[in-house]
């Protein structure tokens, strides 16, 4: 026969079971920090930081180790030495020399900055200058202007009059001025406008024809209407300075330009127009345009523009930053806390750095770290108001349980010496009846000394709270005297041959001649004392406790050795804690307060020695007092 299917309702039950199970695992205070750092970075995602991001990659660009340079590239100045060389400003009859010198050297590309209708000289210079830049494979005037020629615009840029005939190329320099940092500093170029191609990815192109596309060039993104990426900026002065006035003379080595771009620019110091600001410095005259120009092609070249990372990267890093800074605020102690961001921001940074230095990889670190210090100082004043909340709970609690241990001390303080007026009389009495002139049963003797031993235990026990009463609330106090430590062990020795008879226990005494020390009678008699009553009551009928005495390494060493059922491994540690009695000793039928090995450490430290033991279980204990003689 077939088994009937589970109905809808017993699956939806079993389901609802499990779901429960489940959300029992879940740690929701956790799910509410980690929403609270999601909408965190969710704010600080669309924050504008771009003037601190740049700082930060100016940064990165300044400490850096420098660039390769190619060496297809040279640059050429007008400068003031090639002015006093001509007496003024190069006209077009020292430029045509300077093409004619160039002429044999065959360069990939010959790229003019300077204007030619600027150019001083008649019109048959002007003919013999566009006549002589035909012979040239790749010859251009780069012109820097900013108004670029739109999609279907013919002749916009061309020169006027006889110099129609030279080709113009735009490249113009872009200025973070209206856009990202807003500083005025030079840190990308245009690859292209309205999709025309513009000056460098062109010229670039005549030496690696995959330049001509900007997808093939590293770290290309859309900006309006442009396809742009960043320069690979090498500091100022990479690229060699080739005065003008060089070539015009033929001063130069052979072959020097051949299959070269060749960039002609000023520096001059004229005009603000001939330098850019850039990441190794704001000056207004930090770098030439002609080298910023240079640069750019290197960039080109070398393909090493810096490429951003995807922004889903940059939001995962942020959120992960937040995250972290949430849970060690709310979660963890304050120094650890700090201890913990601090090496995840040097982590970060270090991480960011070297994906820049060595992978060109730009990853965005102005967000990630506003995220840690936004979310540490925002947080930890409701940490500080939760922690003196908790604080406050705690100290009105530790006043309640501060009352209660002074009520709990005053009681078995006033319990215990209201207990020992009746223990006098009763002892009192066992004397007058113990001296009595008619004589005792056997039976009756044995009475006696069974109620004289109880009184005795029960005073013993009630001098230990006592004691401890007044180390709680007064603390001891040292009363110095100078005592042979041998007297003292004597004299408990003569007080407990009772309760080693009762046993039928032999104590044995082994003491070195010792000099006498500075030490507490009463404190120091009553820490033997409780050794050795321990030891005579936890060993067997029959065994041997021996007590030693020596001098060694400038100490004296009394030790108590008794044959008992000792103390495990485990239980050592705790053996003289406050109210601490061995599996054995609850075993036993020795009654006991469990405050003896406590008092007895408390008072051997005090005189600046030990209490020590050694113990294997059904081996025995050996006990040991180490005081100083000095």
């Amino acid at each position: 026969m077939k088994a009937s299917a589970a109905c809808p309702l017993e699956i939806s039950l079993g389901v609802i079971f499990k779901a429960l199970k489940y959300f029992k695992k879940i740690d929701f205070l956790r799910c509410i920090r980690w929403v609270l750092a999601a909408g965190i970075a969710a704010v600080l995602v669309y924050l504008p930081l771009d003037f601190f991001e740049f700082y930060l990659y100016d940064l990165r660009v300044e400490l850096r180790p420098t660039s390769s340079i190619s060496p297809q590239i040279e640059t050429v100045y007008i400068n003031p030495s090639s002015v006093q060389a001509f007496k003024g400003m190069p006209a077009f009859k020292e430029h045509i020399q300077f093409l004619k010198n160039l002429q044999s050297e065959k360069p990939k590309a010959l790229i003019y900055l300077i204007n030619p209708s600027e150019l001083e000289g008649n019109d048959a210079d002007k003919a013999l200058f566009v006549k002589l830049s035909e012979s040239f494979q790749n010859f251009y005037y780069l012109s820097n202007t900013d108004d670029l020629m739109m999609r279907g615009e013919v002749g916009k840029l061309d020169l006027p009059g006889l110099l129609k005939d030279i080709r113009v190329l735009t490249g113009p320099i872009t200025y973070d001025l209206k856009v990202f940092a807003q500083d005025g500093v030079t840190r990308r170029m245009m690859l292209t406008y309205q999709g025309n191609i513009l000056f460098h990815p062109f010229i670039v192109s005549q030496l690696i024809p995959e330049r001509a596309q900007p997808k093939n060039i590293r770290g290309h993104f859309d900006f309006y209407d442009s396809e742009q990426t960043y320069i690979d900026m090498a500091p100022a002065g990479s690229f060699a300075k080739i005065p003008f006035v060089d070539i015009v003379r033929d001063n130069f080595t052979k072959g020097k330009f051949t299959d070269k771009i060749i960039l002609i620019g000023t520096d001059l110091g004229k005009s603000t127009k001939e330098y850019i600001k850039t990441s190794y410095s704001r000056s207004v005259t930090a770098m030439t345009v002609t080298e910023a120009h240079a640069n750019m092609l290197n960039t080109l070249i070398q393909n090493s523009a810096p490429k951003s990372v995807p922004p889903w990267v940059d939001t995962i890093i942020l959120l992960v930053m937040v995250i972290l800074s949430v849970e060690v605020v709310l979660a963890m102690k304050p120094l650890r806390g700090i201890f913990v961001l601090g090496f995840t921001l040097f982590v970060f940074t270090l991480g960011s750095i070297i994906a820049f230095w060595f992978f060109g990889f730009w990853i965005k670190m102005a967000h990630p770290i506003l995220g840690v210090f936004i979310s540490y100082y925002f947080l930890i004043p409701y940490r500080l108001i939760m922690e003196n909340r908790k604080s406050w709970e705690l100290s009105q609690k530790n006043k309640l349980l501060t009352q209660v241990e002074e009520l709990k001390t005053n009681f078995i303080g006033m319990m215990s010496h209201d207990l020992k007026t009746p223990l006098a009389r009763i002892q009192g009495m066992i004397e007058v009846v113990s001296r009595d002139k008619n004589p005792l049963s056997e039976e009756q003797k044995t009475a006696i000394k069974s109620i004289r031993r109880s009184t005795e235990d029960l005073l013993n026990f009630i001098s230990t709270i006592l004691n401890f009463s007044r180390l709680e609330s007064e603390g001891a106090h040292l009363n110095l005297k100078s005592k042979d430590i041998n007297i003292l062990i004597n004299e408990v020795v003569a007080k407990c041959e009772d309760l080693a008879q009762i046993k039928t226990i032999k104590i044995i005494t082994e003491l070195e001649p010792l000099f006498s020390l500075k030490l507490d009678p009463d404190l120091m008699r009553q820490v033997i004392l409780n050794l050795v009553e321990n030891a005579i009551k936890y060993s067997p009928v029959g065994t041997e406790v021996k007590i030693k005495s020596e001098e060694k390494d400038g100490k004296v060493l009394v030790s108590i050795i008794d044959q008992g059922a000792g103390i495990s491994k485990d239980e050592l540690p705790r053996l003289f804690m406050k109210f601490f009695r061995s599996r054995n000793a609850k075993s036993s039928s020795v009654k006991g307060s469990g405050l003896g090995l406590y008092l007895s450490k408390y008072f051997v430290e005090l005189h600046k020695g030990q209490l020590t033991v050694l113990s294997e279980e059904n081996k025995g204990s050996i006990f040991t007092i180490e005081l100083p003689l000095a």
